[in-house]
């Protein structure tokens, strides 16, 4: 591949969708690249960003893990970095659960510190999150896990995670929290 060369495609504004323009020097692509390359000189690396006045590149989060509740672009990791200020909160991933009304709901799956297993309750940790963050971003499922599912490296899986969630079926209008020991 050549040297890569950044461009924006239109103006930036929040939830951009990031791409690099390149040489190519190439005509073959690793399997899990074959998506990022759709052969028209760009590279789509499923970021998605923010660049700010001062020209400072924000990247909010993974395509893929956005998620998309009534029309609102919720970032999963703002949503986890919030989570991650509750006390009893070791680990939080959040990804998207189908819903019958919204389309998609925030998720969140947690792992508590030591000592703080059973003292904590789904209902809970919703209420501390709508103390801190706009409606449609509080997790509506909270799953509570011994401990989060990772790589060999360390990083949480969240593919297994979002087949967790749609193995748990949409929510529901009405239909109070989910909690869930998994």
């Amino acid at each position: 591949m050549g040297d890569p060369e950044f461009k924006w495609v239109r103006p930036a504004s929040e939830w951009d969708p990031m791409i690099l323009n390149y040489t190519s020097g190439t005509t073959s692509a690793p399997k899990g690249v074959v998506h990022c390359h759709r052969g028209d000189g760009w590279f789509y690396t499923g970021d998605v960003g923010v660049m700010h006045p001062d020209g400072y590149l924000e990247i909010r989060d993974r395509s893929k893990d956005v998620i998309i509740s009534g029309g609102e672009n919720i970032s999963s990791v703002e949503v986890e970095s919030l989570l991650y200020g509750h006390p009893a909160v070791n680990e939080a991933a959040v990804v998207a659960r189908p819903d019958e009304f919204w389309g998609e709901t925030p998720c969140a799956f947690v792992s508590l510190k030591e000592g703080a297993s059973g003292a904590v309750t789904a209902a809970e940790v919703i209420a501390w999150s709508r103390e801190r963050m706009p409606g449609y971003m509080v997790p509506k499922t909270v799953v509570f896990r011994a401990e989060l599912p990772k790589t060999s490296t360390g990083k949480i899986q969240k593919y297994v995670l979002r087949n967790l969630a749609k193995e748990m079926g949409p929510t529901r209008r009405g239909v109070g929290t989910t909690t869930s020991k998994m």
